[in-house]
């Protein structure tokens, strides 16, 4: 029986148009501190470092959570976990505003980070809706609900002018646990649910899920998301903090400029989608990585003075991005990590159909766990090196790294599925087809 066999177009519309909108007001919880956790840092006095780990805390929980929300998503289904993820937030955003002290921040942090679980719920939900053909661009514009950051950067920070940060947090919990009764309401169970239900069966057991995260070539996908995901998150996160310190503007402005990066890094997940269903995700990957070292290279040189013993006597000149450049390159590497982030997750229910719960919460919990080092790495080379374009520095290094690791594993695959043609094939692939494991990989590849 074909579990979706009498979906409706309706149905597959519905399943995510409610998916991609809980998901952007979760998005914008789970950021919420990149806006007001610079008012906490000046009440409390906090260090560099010490903004960073406040701001990367919730991130940690929103990935660790993911892969057993993953699990328990394919399990229980979507319509059941997905407003019982954003409740338990919703509270948890709630009580932040009783809270203090910087220690008990942090404790509050982590239960704000339950938000970022949200979104290995919607893959696996989303995913069951959808045709293999059709999945790339459904998942692409499910994870356009990124596009929360922006909304937390766009209105967040007027909200905390007038509202003060812990008006701000009762409004996003409000928000959130309004969400979560409109999702139960109006949403269905998912399709192959109702077909296991149909069929007498119950739950897949939690060792069949995991089973696929013994290949590496699921790791391999994870580094990825690691940059496209993390480092979006991490920069979504830092860019006010760089804003108001490195070009001396206000948080609103600040906060306004963060968000062109965010937008673009959100709402293009969807192209990226469709470029992966179209044209592959491999060479997506490619656009992303190359893309985003060009725009990695520029951030990361720092403004810089120069003298040169000319002929007439010294000569003096300086190089340094303006504010209006730098906003621009930020925007087309968000654009680039859209596309990133899209591509990564079209392998996911083709390669792994039977265990995108899974498989898809390990990827994003290494992704989500860039988010969480990623600012903390950020604030100690600041705090160490007192250099404002650093953390852009680390992500190039960073993204250097992924980009030899993809291109050494595709040619290595490509070589065994076209010994001979391997020199003329490697870019025109069909990244979704099965294809020889990697070395170590067992079973698939």
């Amino acid at each position: 029986m074909n579990a979706l066999e009498g979906v409706t177009r309706a149905d597959q519309n519905r399943a995510l148009a409610l998916s991609t909108f809980a998901f952007t007001v979760c998005f914008a919880v789970w950021t919420i501190f990149s806006i007001i956790g610079v008012r906490i840092k000046q009440e409390l006095g906090l260090s560099d470092t010490q903004f960073g780990l406040l701001v990367a805390t919730p991130v940690l929980t929103g990935s660790i959570s993911r892969i057993f929300l993953g699990v328990w998503t394919e399990q229980f289904g979507g319509r059941v976990m997905f407003p019982l993820q954003m409740l338990i937030t919703a509270v948890c955003v709630w009580l932040l505003t009783s809270v203090h002290t910087y220690e008990v921040f942090l404790l509050a942090a982590l239960g704000v980070g339950l938000a970022g679980g949200s979104f290995i719920i919607g893959v696996a939900y989303v995913s069951r809706w959808y045709e293999r053909e059709r999945q790339g661009t459904a998942l692409g514009i499910f994870g356009a609900g990124n596009v929360g950051a922006a909304v937390t950067n766009f209105v967040a920070p007027f909200l905390v002018v007038s509202l003060g940060w812990q008006g701000t947090a009762r409004v996003y919990a409000v928000a959130l646990a309004i969400t979560a009764v409109l999702f139960y309401l109006l949403a269905k169970t998912d399709p192959e649910h109702e077909r296991r239900k149909a069929q007498g069966l119950g739950p897949v057991s939690t060792a069949q899920q995991l089973a696929p995260l013994k290949n590496i070539q699921v790791w391999r996908f994870a580094t990825y998301y690691f940059f496209v995901f993390g480092g979006f998150v991490a920069l979504a996160s830092f860019l006010p903090r760089y804003y108001v310190g490195a070009y001396g503007l206000p948080l609103t402005t600040a906060g306004v400029f963060a968000g062109l990066y965010s937008m673009p890094g959100s709402v293009f997940r969807a192209l990226g989608g469709w470029m992966s269903d179209k044209w592959g995700a491999r060479a997506v990957m490619y656009l992303t990585f190359i893309g985003s070292l060009a725009c990695l290279f520029v951030m990361s040189y720092p403004r810089t003075r120069y003298v040169i013993d000319g002929i007439h006597g010294p000569i003096a000149f300086e190089f340094g991005l303006s504010v209006e450049v730098f906003v621009a390159i930020t925007v087309v590497l968000g654009f680039l990590m859209s596309l990133g982030k899209a591509a990564v997750y079209k392998h996911i229910p083709v390669y792994y159909p039977n265990h995108v719960g899974a498989v898809g919460g390990l990827v994003g919990m290494i992704g989500g766990l860039g988010g969480f080092f990623l600012p903390i790495a950020f604030g100690a080379l600041l705090d160490l090196t007192g250099v404002w374009t650093a953390p852009y520095m680390l992500l190039f290094a960073l993204v250097a790294v992924s980009t030899v690791w993809m291109h050494v594993a595709i040619r290595r695959m490509e070589r065994a599925r076209h010994p001979a043609l391997a020199q003329e094939t490697f870019l025109s692939d069909v990244p979704e087809a099965p294809v020889p494991a990697e070395p170590g990989a067992g079973a698939r590849g």
